[in-house]
């Protein structure tokens, strides 16, 4: 088959680590989540809630929890204070999921040249979810707590949607889940109210495409692997 320009934004989708300074104009950021609020959401529910951080807002929170980062690190029980409000992932690994996790990881800090060992390296590239890997924008999503959990399953196409849409305009996109152990310290930065749950976070904005990093392309199991034909 082939390819057309919408299985080509998917296609080439990737979660970028390394982004230039280039700004993304406000107009078009309005665009994108124009366009993807027209993603599907339980008897239309909508249940999104966006805050985006440029600037001096943006730079503020980086080193709010860039500073509790490395406070955990020198302090790990100081973890206990930075707890995500839902399990993003199991409280027990199991096969083959534990697997694609090491693969990926491992495979990341390989090409990186992180060793087990290299804890002062693996400290700070973990910290650059924190930075938002240097891009110019940083998307907060927020959910209210009364929501059940079918409005995270309207999220996920909501943040696909926006993560398609920058394809087709140049931009790179990177979901952040990392950002969510300190809901304590972004909420209130964002001007969150009480009643609102952190989703996610995203970094937005045109890769470094000279960035080894970037090089970086995740795996997917072939469709046989996980598709059942039912005849």
């Amino acid at each position: 088959m082939t390819e057309n320009l919408v299985d080509l934004a998917i296609s080439s989708r990737q979660s970028a680590r390394a982004f230039t300074d280039q700004p993304v104009p406000r107009d078009l950021i309005q665009a994108l989540l124009t366009v993807a609020s027209r993603a599907p959401s339980g008897t239309n529910t909508q249940p999104w809630k966006v805050y985006v951080l440029q600037g001096a807002s943006r730079t503020g929170l980086v080193g709010k929890v860039c500073a509790a980062h490395d406070q955990v690190r020198a302090d790990p029980t100081l973890a206990a204070q930075y707890i995500e409000e839902y399990d993003y992932y199991p409280q027990k690994w199991v096969s083959p999921y534990i697997d694609r996790r090491r693969e990926n990881g491992w495979s990341l800090y390989g090409l990186l040249g992180i060793g087990k060992a290299d804890k002062d390296k693996m400290h700070a590239q973990h910290q650059r979810n924190y930075r938002f890997f240097d891009a110019p924008v940083g998307l907060m999503f927020t959910v209210d707590r009364v929501m059940g959990r079918g409005s995270l399953l309207d999220y996920g196409m909501f943040l696909q949607s926006i993560m398609v849409a920058a394809r087709g305009h140049g931009l790179h996109t990177c979901p952040q889940a990392a950002w969510n152990g300190f809901a304590k310290i972004v909420l209130p930065h964002i001007g969150a109210g009480p009643d609102e749950m952190l989703v996610c976070g995203m970094a937005l904005g045109y890769a470094d495409e000279s960035a080894l990093v970037n090089t970086f392309h995740t795996p997917r199991v072939p469709v046989d692997e996980f598709a059942h034909w039912l005849d």
